[in-house]
């Protein structure tokens, strides 16, 4: 932790030359650079006072965001109440970098602040404060979000970061709270939740929900997926479906599943969409097919 610290040190320290640097740079922030400089080995009790002043000094966004990394790398309390107080109360870019800096601190009793500015905040707090929890792993706070999600916006960026955090219990228990929604749908796919897709793909309550997830299964690929794919269109009765499941075998690139759908067809017309598909996909069969059709004539 205290190399950790040395390094975000010296990051401070350049940033703040930089900021001296500049013409309209004063002796006395020569000065507090040199004490910087001096300061720079200190273990986090006393990196923290030169970290402290930064933030409440005349410093430029840009030497203060980076006191903030260097912050939420202190696990004093004294450091957490700088973020928290920042993230509450600082310039709009400071009060972003600083929930953020929260995230990377990954301490629960400063995360467990975050919910009362998520519900105070406009959207891009909010997007901000998923972002935390999401870098901190904090999958129970971002269910919550979602569960009391006051719009489906909210809704769909919190589910979308339980997805991204591969939170795949959660977001099962948002299926049996909210049912099927395509952005559930999405979701499980982005956390690698196949088997519930599957579910979704073979639940014939809402066709058209019921289309994405096996749009869905095609993108994933893969043997299982695939053989899924041709039981649910040999299985199922409405045109919607079944087209899904072509689709789907089309993302994936299962030229012999289709192949094997249009050998057992006898419907011309489900056929001719078939062998252009084939065609589209640019699959050898489709030549085989095409030349046993004009064998026949």
């Amino acid at each position: 932790m205290q190399n950790t610290i040395k390094l975000a040190i010296i990051l401070l320290l350049g940033a703040v030359t930089t900021a001296a640097a500049q013409p309209a740079e004063s002796n006395d922030e020569a000065l507090e650079i040199a004490a910087i400089e001096a300061r720079m080995v200190a273990p986090p009790a006393k990196a923290l006072p030169i970290v402290a002043r930064v933030l409440s000094g005349n410093k430029s966004d840009d030497v203060k965001s980076r006191a903030l990394f260097v912050l939420s790398q202190i696990n004093l309390p004294e450091a957490h109440t700088i973020l928290l107080d920042t993230a509450r109360n600082g310039s709009p870019a400071l009060r972003l970098e600083a929930i953020r800096m929260i995230g990377i601190s990954g301490e629960s009793a400063v995360l467990s602040q975050l919910g009362e500015l998520y519900r105070s905040g406009d959207l891009q707090t909010k997007e901000q404060v998923l972002q935390a929890y999401l870098i901190a792993g904090d999958t129970e706070a971002v269910y919550e979000l979602a569960v009391n999600a006051d719009s489906e916006e909210e809704f769909e960026i919190a589910v979308q970061t339980l997805g991204a955090m591969g939170a795949t219990d959660k977001l099962r228990a948002l299926r049996g709270q909210s049912g099927i929604s395509e952005t559930l749908i999405r979701a499980y796919s982005i956390a690698g939740d196949y088997e519930s897709l599957r579910d979704m793909a073979m639940d014939g309550s809402d066709p058209q929900l019921q289309a994405k997830a096996i749009q869905s299964l095609g993108v994933v690929g893969g043997d299982d997926n695939n053989d899924i794919l041709l039981d649910i269109y040999r299985g199922s009765d409405s045109k919607h479906v079944r087209d899904a499941a072509l689709h789907g075998m089309m993302i994936s690139g299962y030229d012999e599943g289709v192949v094997q759908l249009f050998r057992e067809s006898s419907d011309p017309q489900e056929k001719r969409q078939m062998l252009q598909m084939l065609v589209a996909m640019d699959s050898d069969a489709a030549l085989e097919i095409i030349d046993e059709t004009l064998g026949d004539q």
